[in-house]
């Protein structure tokens, strides 16, 4: 089943803007680890409570089974990857990408987590977290040299403030960083 949001497969190129290494998340495989040690750790609590009880049976401990597996799937952290001109999302079953060079809007959302929505020309969408980008600047200067672009082009719409206000942000954490790693906070 193909979704609007989806990725459309290309037949030439790896990247809308020719040839070009991509980066991609650093700390997804520990978010990844951490989310399975969550489920588990709900699991085992969830046994040893109902083992306790002396009320274990196998249909309880396949229940306890399920939520842990929702929790799972509710913490698994999408991979973020980008690369010259475009920036794509992967979830458990699909993969999101907008292109950077063509986006029309950037808005922010906020709520339990904060998330950046990003939208192209092209009717493509993806959400991130704006910590992912704050961990991995690699990834910030895919988005922001995509976002330049497009803001030179004239196709960016709306949501520059919200992108200044996030470069502003990032500046502000590496150089506390830097101010860390010498010694002078």
């Amino acid at each position: 089943m193909e979704h609007r949001d989806d990725t459309r497969r290309r037949t030439a190129g790896s990247s809308p803007s020719g040839t070009g290494t991509g980066t991609h998340d650093r700390s997804w495989q520990r978010d990844v680890r951490s989310s399975v040690r969550c489920a588990g750790a709900l699991l085992g609590l969830l046994l040893a409570a109902d083992g306790a009880a002396g009320s274990l049976t196998w249909w309880h401990g396949a229940l306890w089974l399920v939520l842990a597996l929702l929790l799972l799937l509710i913490l698994f952290p999408a991979r973020v990857s980008a690369g010259p001109g475009w920036l794509a999302t992967r979830r458990l079953l699909r993969t999101r990408r907008v292109r950077t060079d063509l986006l029309v809007a950037v808005r922010p959302v906020d709520g339990v987590s904060q998330r950046l929505v990003l939208r192209d020309a092209l009717g493509n969408r993806v959400e991130i977290d704006p910590e992912v980008l704050i961990r991995n600047p690699d990834l910030w200067y895919r988005l922001d040299e995509g976002a330049r672009r497009s803001e030179a082009t004239g196709t960016l719409l709306s949501g520059t403030t919200a992108l200044h206000r996030l470069a502003r942000r990032l500046d502000s954490e590496t150089a506390r960083g830097v101010f860390r790693a010498s010694g002078l906070e």
